[in-house]
């Protein structure tokens, strides 16, 4: 009977790990570039410890090294125990969340933090993959092409706690990220219909920020009667429902004045405000993203060079070495180096999903398409935001962007599919 190291080292997906450890790599000469100073000593050997814990580059060492030590746990670990105690680890992070929003310092006007000394850590990012690890535990023991509207409900109560609990924390962008389930669940035998009926809702509601109201019920009126001019079998049979249906969209476009002006927080609405028109507050919400186009824009096709970028050395842009660190690459690097890292991002997403189908068990492949989902999320939205396309909602790109909390929850997402995936010719007990 080999050990358990010699087994690992022959089953393990090395080629994830690789890409897994390059991203890493480059992500915190990234870190380093965003945080270095003309003024700061040449010689980090003569600082002393505390002296060089100012510097986000070398924090991100330690983090970096405590991701190690907590890859081999997660490998460590006997890999039935994520399906045995995945719903123990959800109920641990609901109450940590819930912990969270009542001791947690506001921080930001966010109460998502948990201080421990010198360690700050953001319950929000490890929610994820608790979350993730819940629903294919549960979706392992129903089909959902055949579930009971009962098991829909349990499903979309495990997936919505979370970003709720999280909502009520102040931290609006992290919860965003359990959207992203739903391609998960897609896979699994969701039907399209939700998906479709979710994208156009969001267009619709998009539409109603950038159109005169009255001319987009106008058009949608047309389209129906339309429908029903050419086939009137829709007319008999379909007439009640595409009542319902315009109606419901009649009530979006009008609701949303309402849910902009009411729900939504100052800061949020500047921000969707600033996405809709970039010249509407340069100054003010829009700086970032102002700043961070400039940035990528003057990086050219190859860049600046490796610590010339001088958006980066003046703090031109603020958080540049957490929420917009890919601004730091399209300075320095320039489009060429860009479009590198979003080929290893592509890369990575590609391989997870193929470790995904090669699972033997619905938990292992729902799971690896839960660690799919979000890293896409992740990665899209994050350098939307820093181009533009997205409105800025504070989410990190994952292995790049300065912070412990994102690295730890990223790599353990990632390495409890690898540890699954290592043993994927043994059925998991269920």
């Amino acid at each position: 009977m080999p050990s358990l190291p010699a087994r690992y080292s022959r089953s393990i997906d090395w080629i994830t790990v690789g890409i897994y450890l390059l991203m890493v790599f480059v992500g915190w000469l990234n870190v380093y570039a965003a945080s270095y100073s003309p003024d700061a000593p040449s010689n980090a050997f003569s600082l002393s410890f505390s002296e060089l814990m100012q510097f986000n580059w070398f924090k991100q060492i330690l983090w970096i090294g405590t991701a190690v030590v907590l890859i081999v746990v997660l490998v460590v670990i006997d890999y039935k125990a994520y399906d045995t105690f995945a719903f123990g680890l959800y109920g641990g992070m609901i109450v940590l969340l819930l912990v969270t929003m009542v001791i947690a310092r506001p921080i930001a006007g966010s109460r998502s933090w948990l201080e421990l000394g010198p360690v700050r850590l953001q319950p929000a990012e490890f929610a994820k993959f608790t979350t993730a690890l819940a629903v294919s535990r549960f979706m392992a023991s129903t089909n959902l092409r055949h579930q009971h509207w009962r098991d829909h409900l349990v499903l979309a109560g495990l997936t919505l706690l979370p970003p709720l609990l999280i909502i009520a924390s102040n931290e609006t962008g992290q919860a965003l990220v359990f959207g992203a389930f739903l391609l998960a669940y897609f896979r699994e035998g969701m039907s399209p219909l939700i998906l479709i009926v979710l994208a156009a809702a969001g267009a619709i509601l998009i539409l109603a920020l950038l159109v005169p109201k009255l001319w987009l019920v106008g058009a949608f009126t047309v389209m129906l009667g339309l429908v029903f001019l050419f086939n009137s079998r829709v007319l008999r049979h379909h007439l009640p429902l595409a009542l319902s249906v315009w109606g419901v969209v009649i009530g979006m476009v009008f609701g949303v004045d309402f849910f902009f002006n009411n729900v939504l927080q100052p800061h949020q609405r500047k921000r969707i405000e600033v996405l809709i028109n970039p010249s509407a507050d340069p100054l003010g919400v829009g700086w970032n993203v102002t700043q961070s186009k400039i940035a990528i824009g003057s990086g050219g096709l190859v860049g600046k060079g490796f610590l010339e970028g001088t958006q980066t050395k003046f703090d031109f842009v603020p958080e540049q070495s957490t929420d917009f660190i890919f601004c730091t690459v399209g300075e320095e690097w320039g489009w060429v180096g860009s479009l590198v890292v979003i080929i290893l991002f592509m890369t990575l997403l590609a391989r997870v999903l193929y470790v995904a189908e090669r699972q033997k068990s619905v938990f292992g492949r729902t799971y690896g398409y839960c660690v799919a989902s979000i890293i896409f999320f992740h990665f899209a939205v994050n350098i939307g935001m820093t181009i533009g396309l997205a409105p800025v909602v504070g989410i990190p790109l994952p292995f790049f962007s300065y912070g412990g909390s994102s690295l730890w929850s990223f790599t353990t997402l990632l390495f409890i599919l690898l540890a699954i995936d290592a043993y994927r010719k043994q059925d998991l007990v269920r």
